[in-house]
């Protein structure tokens, strides 16, 4: 039976609720236009501070039937609404989309929830991206891959000695990776050279964006690149 995970909790095995329907919605673009006066439209900034669009948070309305008697259902909404209702969730994941997780906040809709039907309605708040189920730096399992839409870059404990070049396969979210080096080496990266002290470091210069995406390390020793992926 179709169902959710919120975290460690899964709507059917903890409640017995059946998936029905799932809406999502797709995030609202931030958008930033300048009335320019005595010309035709408007000139869109939406882009010119990061280079890329930025959106808003996105709303998943999930509808569940369930089995119980109707004398149960106090008990059993209430039990939900401890459980769920206004609580944050780092990883929401859908059976039906097993690869990716949403995070964000839960509410129980009481107004949508019916209990001569025995539906309820859960709505989730949640960041606009939905995001890879394991980073490029986790151990990932042959059974929920999907061939279709999964992405596989192994980027742990990987050995530079001398030279090493590295493909990362990047989502439409761009994301500044975390790069934990055990010994000081070169990075090249979009035709510039980077630094990389040991231990773990940032730099906002080095973005894994949409596509193929090519580091060059140079020195010696092992290096690890976390990244995680996140698609609309």
């Amino acid at each position: 039976m179709r169902g959710v995970k919120f975290d460690d909790i899964h709507t059917f095995k903890k409640w017995g609720l059946i998936l029905t329907t799932t809406d999502i919605g797709f995030p609202e673009p931030k958008t930033e236009t300048v009335n320019i006066p005595g010309a035709d439209g408007e000139l869109n900034l939406s882009k010119s501070l990061t280079g890329d669009m930025k959106y808003k948070n996105r709303v998943i309305t999930l509808t569940f039937v369930t089995t119980e008697k109707y004398r149960l259902w106090k008990s059993l909404i209430s039990d939900i609404a401890n459980c769920l209702h206004g609580q944050e969730f780092e990883k929401i994941i859908l059976d039906e989309d097993p690869n990716f997780f949403y995070k964000g906040y839960a509410e129980v809709n009481q107004f949508k929830s019916n209990k001569s039907l025995g539906t309820i309605v859960i709505e989730c708040d949640v960041e606009p991206y939905k995001y890879d189920l394991y980073s490029s730096n986790e151990d990932w399992l042959w059974d929920p891959f999907s061939f279709k839409d999964g992405i596989i870059n192994e980027t742990k404990d990987l050995n530079v000695n001398g030279e090493l070049e590295i493909k990362i396969t990047g989502r439409r979210k761009r994301v500044i990776p975390k790069i934990t080096c055990e010994n000081e080496l070169q990075l090249i990266f979009n035709e510039q050279t980077y630094n990389l002290p040991s231990g773990t470091s940032y730099s906002p210069d080095i973005e894994i964006c949409e596509g193929e995406n090519i580091l060059k390390f140079v020195g010696n020793g092992k290096v690890t690149i976390e990244y995680r992926g996140g698609s609309l």
